[in-house]
């Protein structure tokens, strides 16, 4: 039987790191797909940053299940080799907090020829696995809408090519937004690759919404992968709105679920509140 833990993107709690610990031990979370740390993306951090999160982080008990990092994210034109250097900074920050997993896209394609640019794509993002492989960490793709991976089939399409070596990362909220079935036809394509998965869900018209309230099928996606012998973080990505006025003008409890928030710990515990009744249903 399958194993799931919960991940979350705190940042979406606070932005403020000390909140995000207090908003997920709030919420039952012992995981963190760490991104924003009071104001900065992870891989801006200075080492010295760096050895005050990983304290905090030992001192709570909190475990990174993945660098949450932005790479992959430019327009397939712009310059490699910065970001390059990038990547081996993630890869620094890995092993610093202690995980073996690195988030990361496939490039924007801003004049949507995909096919003429799959060569570049797959080079930049061999030279990216290479350094992953030398440091003994995983790149792990997400799909995107606009990148090269933003659909099933191009998802597959990496992850064949890679055979491993660039894990998958399923989301799909993401699928749903590109006009995507995510369930059966992307979890299909897909379900013998998938290494962790993004949790959020969304309606025809790409808001997104709290898990089971969309057309994602999260429920049916992780019932089909419950009989599987392996281990998957869900990574909780709220992406709820949030409305900080609601409470003045809602006189009785507001609408949860396609609406707005109050604030953004709300939407958080909403959203961790929605997956768990699904993952964990009696």
């Amino acid at each position: 039987m399958a194993k799931f833990i919960l991940s979350a993107f705190s940042d979406e709690y606070s932005s403020d790191f000390d909140r995000q610990i207090e908003g997920l031990k709030e919420n039952g979370i012992t995981h963190m797909e760490i991104r924003g740390v009071n104001g900065k993306n992870i891989l801006d951090l200075s080492d010295s940053e760096l050895d005050t999160v990983k304290e905090k982080l030992t001192l709570e008990g909190i475990t990174v299940s993945s660098i949450g990092s932005p790479l992959g994210k430019i327009q397939i034109t712009d310059p490699f080799e910065p970001h390059l250097e990038k990547t081996r900074r993630a890869i620094e920050i890995a092993k610093k907090l202690g995980t073996r997993n690195i988030r990361m896209f496939s490039f924007y394609i801003s004049d949507g020829d995909l096919d003429g640019h799959r060569s570049e794509v797959m080079r930049r993002l061999s030279a990216m696995a290479d350094e992953a492989d030398k440091a003994g960490v995983y790149l792990c793709h997400e799909n995107e809408k606009g990148i090269y991976g933003a659909n099933a089939d191009r998802c597959l399409d990496i992850q064949e090519e890679f055979a491993g070596r660039i894990k998958c990362v399923f989301d799909p909220g993401n699928f749903i937004q590109e006009k995507v079935e995510t369930f059966p036809y992307a979890f299909e394509l897909l379900k013998d690759k998938i290494y962790y998965m993004h949790i959020k869900d969304a309606v025809e018209d790409g808001t997104i919404v709290a898990s089971g309230y969309g057309i994602a099928r999260i429920k049916d996606i992780i019932d089909s992968l419950r009989s599987r012998e392996q281990t998957y973080y869900l990574t909780v990505e709220p992406h709820l709105r949030v409305f900080a006025g609601l409470e003045k003008l809602e006189t009785g409890e507001h609408p949860k679920v396609g609406s707005a928030y109050s604030s953004s710990e709300e939407a958080f515990g909403a959203a961790v509140t929605a997956l768990k009744e699904i993952v964990f249903e009696k």
